[in-house]
């Protein structure tokens, strides 16, 4: 007995063929998917492609309870014989969809548990989507890297390859005499070798007694010492050499009776003058 199944109108047949054809995830382009051998089946009432069939069923166009399922696996193997000798993935595809199918049916002829958590059968066929735009994706991948370059197809590698011996820990072939000998000479090297120190500015007694001369002149009143000396000590370097050496001519010129000097205080600014008569610095107090 023959159980006739609804056909969908003409909108619906449309809809669901196109999302049929499109149900495998854009696997193929529109021309390469027109080239493929389409499995037809013919059950209980319904002929047309498997895709469509189980796009239909999603949708609850077609009643899967009426589909013989010994039936459509009989078409299936029948069509698997002649489709896995020109392309293997296409039978692999439609084997997918035709154990989705069984899957399907059995679900509406198992009872279902109340308390069942399972997952919708729309989702199970959104599920089963994403899994063929993966499967889909990674063949792509795998399509790439064969089309890139090849050592030993598309380069080649240099025909004579130079042997480089890579050591990883060094050897010292040296006796003892001769690292002993090394020893020495870089001893004797460094006893032999010679140290220059930088020649320091220095400012001479003679250049001292010239400036001092020079720079007290005529003054008859008291002056300190670092006022004369300022103008020689314009770097920290010459500092030192100049109160050196302008000490020393300083209490030359004491001695000899050219000028007198003074100082206030321990540690005060010390004070120089041209020496005067003593009739003219009768109330000056002065220190020798």
């Amino acid at each position: 007995m023959e159980i006739a199944v609804p056909r969908p109108d003409d909108d619906d047949f449309e809809t669901a063929l196109r999302d049929g054809a499109g149900f495998q995830g854009d696997r193929h382009s529109r021309d390469d998917r027109d080239s493929d051998p389409a499995l037809i089946v013919d059950v209980n009432g319904f002929e047309g492609p498997l895709d469509l069939l189980l796009e239909l069923a999603r949708r609850q166009k077609v009643d899967l309870a009426q589909i013989s399922i010994l039936a459509l696996v009989e078409q299936y193997l029948t069509f698997i014989e002649e489709a896995r000798k020109l392309r293997l993935e296409l039978a692999a595809d439609y084997l997918v969809m035709a154990a989705w199918l069984a899957y399907l049916k059995s679900r509406l002829l198992l009872p279902t548990p109340p308390t069942s958590s399972e997952p919708d059968v729309g989702d199970l066929a959104t599920v089963l989507t994403l899994r063929l735009q993966r499967l889909e994706a990674i063949r792509r991948a795998a399509a790439r890297l064969a089309e890139r370059p090849r050592l030993g197809r598309d380069v080649m590698a240099r025909g004579a390859p130079e042997e480089m011996a890579v050591i990883r820990r060094p050897k010292w072939d040296a006796t003892l005499y001769e690292l002993l000998s090394a020893y020495s000479d870089n001893r004797q090297r460094m006893a032999n070798a010679r140290v220059t120190l930088a020649q320091r500015a220095v400012w001479s007694l003679a250049e001292a007694r010239e400036a001092l001369h020079r720079l007290i002149g005529d003054a008859a009143d008291w002056c300190p010492l670092d006022a004369y000396l300022a103008a020689y000590m314009a770097t920290p370097e010459m500092v030192a050499t100049v109160r050196a050496s302008a000490l020393s001519a300083m209490l030359e010129m004491v001695r000899e009776g050219r000028i007198d000097i003074r100082q206030e205080a321990p540690f005060a600014p010390l004070m120089l003058r041209r020496r005067v008569e003593r009739d003219d610095a009768r109330d000056v107090p002065e220190v020798a």
